[in-house]
């Protein structure tokens, strides 16, 4: 089997042409539309993925266009060598590739060589910053920074980036441990098929609280959010959700922190973000390296397979 390793992969995305990413986006695009079912350690159901606690998986937080970050990540953890040698080793991104950083398309471009060469051991989640047109970020800057980065054809490559958001996932789930997704959690979610039918044109105020959400520690319940979408979760709701789908513990991203990740709502809930520099000025990114085997009941324990950098 024909393996790209990471200097290549690095390689390709700072000479990436135009028609080089946009084959790229539409190969990864089209192995997401048909993934259903079981592939390998991932067992998809419309907008969700059931991994079995088996093996490690990598979990990174949001990156933004930092490509050093990610390089940084995949040389410390080994993970692609890990990716070759066992297939229950898994990566599993949090969403937010592209925006604020410089490198967005360089970033996009190296995940999704990660998800063609992996196909069954990467599984790519849909953040605030890959929402429906309604529910864009802003500044939402990827426009900019495509037409600086490919010239006459940004549109193209921008309109097939954007395609590919609604391929994205909305979360993972290890039965009895973790729900991982990028924002956050909604009184509407009972079951895991609400999580994996949220999706735009279906059920937007439950996909937006899922890309927007926050927890926050002075909210009994829900609170609107200052980011002016999504709201602020309490512990009450972080409980009653976890709890009504055989949860231990809320792994997302979506919010910077200056050591690279945090804890909320009595160890229920972690967050990671992977990226560092401008605009958000965290000393630290962090990435956590999971055996998944480990039966965790608080995100503390969690704490010695978090890596910093």
């Amino acid at each position: 089997m024909y393996f790209l390793d990471l200097p290549t992969i690095v390689d390709e995305a700072l000479n990436a042409t135009c028609l080089d990413f946009v084959e790229t986006v539409d190969r990864a695009a089209l192995l997401l539309r048909q993934e259903h079912g079981k592939k390998g350690n991932l067992d998809v159901t419309d907008r969700l993925v059931k991994l079995e606690p088996h093996g490690e998986a990598l979990i990174i937080g949001d990156l933004h266009g930092d490509l050093e970050s990610l390089v940084t990540i995949l040389q410390k953890s080994r993970f692609i060598e890990k990716m070759e040698k066992k297939l229950n080793a898994t990566i599993i991104f949090l969403g937010d590739y592209g925006d604020r950083g410089e490198k967005s398309a360089e970033t996009y471009y190296a995940v999704l060589k990660l998800k063609i060469e992996f196909p069954e051991q990467v599984v790519l989640l849909r953040g605030n910053h890959e929402g429906p047109v309604d529910l864009l970020a802003y500044p939402h800057d990827l426009p900019y920074q495509f037409q600086d980065r490919f010239k006459k054809n940004w549109d193209i490559a921008y309109k097939k980036t954007q395609n590919l958001w609604s391929h994205l996932y909305n979360a993972v789930y290890i039965e009895n441990r973790y729900l991982i997704l990028h924002g956050g959690l909604s009184k509407k979610i009972h079951k895991l098929a609400d999580i994996a039918e949220a999706q735009e044109k279906h059920d937007e105020a439950l996909l937006e609280d899922l890309l927007w959400s926050d927890p926050d520690e002075n909210v009994p319940t829900l609170a609107p959010s200052p980011r002016g979408a999504g709201k602020l979760f309490g512990k009450t709701i972080t409980k009653k959700v976890l709890g009504e789908l055989n949860a231990k513990i809320l792994i997302r991203g979506h919010e910077s922190s200056n050591s690279g990740f945090k804890i909320n709502h009595d160890g229920k809930v972690l967050t990671l973000f992977s990226r560092k520099g401008a605009p958000y000025f965290n000393e630290t990114g962090a990435y956590l390296q999971l055996p998944l085997e480990m039966e965790i009941q608080n995100a503390e324990q969690l704490i010695p397979w978090i890596q910093k950098f």
